[in-house]
């Protein structure tokens, strides 16, 4: 089997498995995968030195990093424009198996991705808020960002006798750009074995504290089902998010979770 071959194939199985994770529910690790499987495509589109795909290809392969992107897009933002489902992406599967032979009409009419680097998880763009100089004036005017709502958090469930309401309070979160995110918010679901969610997804309002490497968060999170009502392997997630004024979409920039035996009275650290 060919290099090239192996290629193809590894890109295939990333495919499979984003898509997987995305009718799963599990959104960011569909993310994540997208992210990884639009980089590795968008690095052999620039590469000058392969040989391996003709410009034909290569533009193809732009066109559905350009894909991945969007539907990436589509989950970490429910404001976004240009929504791209799950079944649109699917579409795509037979051109990314079969690229090396594909000889058809791309099924969307997408520009390829622009030669830029595209972010994997874990790596992070300058966050820092662009200015635009006004040459008349030399005044900066300062980009604007959308207003988010005060948070979706839910009050508490009433009491029953024998079960046990289930508060957790999210003092703060440490990050090394702390204080480069704009906007920041947490999301709290709470998912069965298979990721699908148990409760209602809340989201913490926006932290306007922030100290060194810490957000402050500071809130009261009311879990809307009864401890005991909790099925087992089921775990709490909390997905930190950020605006990205470049991108113009709320992104994922990491998450963290806790199993039902890590629920315990007192403080507890969740490492990211």
């Amino acid at each position: 089997m060919s290099e090239v071959t192996k290629t193809v194939q590894k890109w295939h199985a990333s495919f499979k498995k984003g898509t997987d994770f995305d009718s799963w529910g599990q959104v960011v690790e569909a993310v994540d995968e997208y992210h990884i499987l639009a980089r590795q495509l968008q690095k052999e589109v620039q590469s000058s030195k392969s040989p391996d795909f003709t410009e034909e290809q290569k533009k193809t392969l732009g066109k559905i990093a350009a894909c991945l992107e969007m539907r990436s897009a589509s989950l970490q933002s429910a404001q976004c424009q240009e929504e791209f489902t799950l079944q649109d992406l699917k579409k795509l599967e037979p051109i990314i198996k079969n690229i090396l032979t594909y000889n058809k009409d791309f099924p969307f009419s997408v520009q390829p991705v622009p030669s830029r680097k595209i972010f994997a998880p874990g790596e992070e763009e300058n966050l820092d808020v662009e200015e635009e100089l006004d040459t008349a004036t030399g005044t900066g005017l300062v980009q604007s960002f959308p207003t988010r709502l005060p948070g979706t958090l839910l009050p508490q469930l009433p009491s029953e006798p024998g079960m046990t309401l289930l508060t957790l309070k999210i003092e703060k979160i440490g990050l090394k750009d702390a204080g480069q995110c704009i906007e920041p918010y947490i999301t709290i679901s709470v998912r069965d074995l298979d990721g699908v969610d148990l409760n209602p997804v809340q989201d913490t309002p926006v932290s306007t504290h922030k100290e060194d490497t810490y957000i402050h968060f500071d809130v009261d999170v009311e879990i809307q089902k009864h401890l005991e009502k909790l099925p087992k392997g089921a775990a709490i997630f909390f997905e930190f998010k950020h605006y990205k004024p470049k991108k113009k979409f709320t992104s994922t920039k990491c998450f963290a979770f806790m199993e039902m035996d890590e629920i315990k009275p007192g403080p507890i650290v969740i490492e990211l």
